[in-house]
């Protein structure tokens, strides 16, 4: 046998080696969330809902950073299932125009990821969470702010913080500023969601680009500023599954299916600030909204 012969030979071993000693993919699916609160609990809900009527383990894989590591987890097959946000999938992921029209939203993103992707988009679950741009309330009160139209007037002398997503998304912050004619106090400050509202409280800045659901809204007593121009596309919180995963256990679909419209925004606060304001599990939160729908 020749030398180079030998090398292919012994590359050839060492490739069915590590092949067939590479660990297996988990035989149970794998759902995924982003990294803040709500998804969190959607993702519990989604883990628990198909455990309870499919008798199936699933593994739970959240703190995925934001959408773009979600898809990217969904596509190459590393999880089977999140949920995501009707307008983030039709703009950032999918790149597709704004449109207000929540019907033809659905729609075309239902469409596109199926086509693309082969991933199955699922009706609502029953709520919206869009972004919403949050001031403290006794600010609102001083200044007569109750609308992003209003807030034009007052923006320069406030300073705005976001998150990462935000300020780059095509139904970010640079449309909004151009949507509503606004100027801020020098450049956003950028850090992780949860680090907004510390930050409103503390004064550090004066508004954030938050979500219309966040558990600390109400407690915290901030006002959400009207989108009175309705800049904002439909964000509907839906559930996206692999169809690869949906084929290899197909009593997940219906699972997931009975999901839709059982969750409302009020709902979906409430969970959120059981577990962002009296620091409450998710798993048993959701399990305890889980008892509570009957489900």
């Amino acid at each position: 046998m020749s030398r180079t012969l030998a090398l292919a030979t012994i590359c050839i071993a060492l490739l069915v080696c590590i092949v067939g000693c590479a660990p297996p993919r988990p035989d149970q699916p794998i759902i995924g969330a982003k990294n803040f609160t709500e998804q969190v609990l959607l993702g519990e809900l989604l883990a628990q809902h198909i455990e309870a009527r499919t008798g199936l383990k699933v593994d739970r894989r959240f703190y995925l950073a934001g959408s773009y590591i979600c898809q990217q987890a969904l596509v190459a097959g590393r999880i089977d299932g999140y949920v995501e946000y009707t307008g983030t999938a039709l703009t950032a992921i999918l790149k597709q125009p704004v449109d207000k029209d929540r019907g033809r939203v659905l729609s075309t993103v239902q469409r596109l990821y199926r086509q693309e992707y082969g991933i199955d988009v699922g009706n609502s679950l029953g709520f919206e969470n869009t972004f919403a741009m949050i001031v403290r309330g006794d600010d609102a009160e001083r200044l007569h702010v109750a609308t992003l139209s209003q807030a034009a007037a007052v923006a320069p002398q406030w300073k705005l913080g976001v998150g990462y997503e935000f300020e780059e998304r095509p139904d970010g912050l640079r449309g909004l500023e151009a949507a509503y004619g606004l100027k801020f106090n020098g450049s956003p400050r950028t850090m992780d969601l949860g680090l907004l509202y510390r930050a409103i409280t503390q004064r550090q800045v004066d508004i954030i680009a938050g979500n219309s659901t966040d558990g600390p809204i109400q407690p915290l007593h901030l006002t959400v500023l009207a989108d009175d121009r309705h800049y904002f596309p439909p964000y509907d919180a839906v559930p996206l599954f692999r169809e690869e995963a949906y084929r290899r256990w197909p009593q997940m679909r219906a699972a997931v299916a009975e999901l839709a419209g059982k969750v409302d925004a009020q709902e979906m606060q409430a969970m959120n600030g059981a577990v962002d304001g009296q620091h409450r599990d998710p798993a048993a939160v959701v399990r305890e909204f889980r008892a509570g729908k009957g489900l």
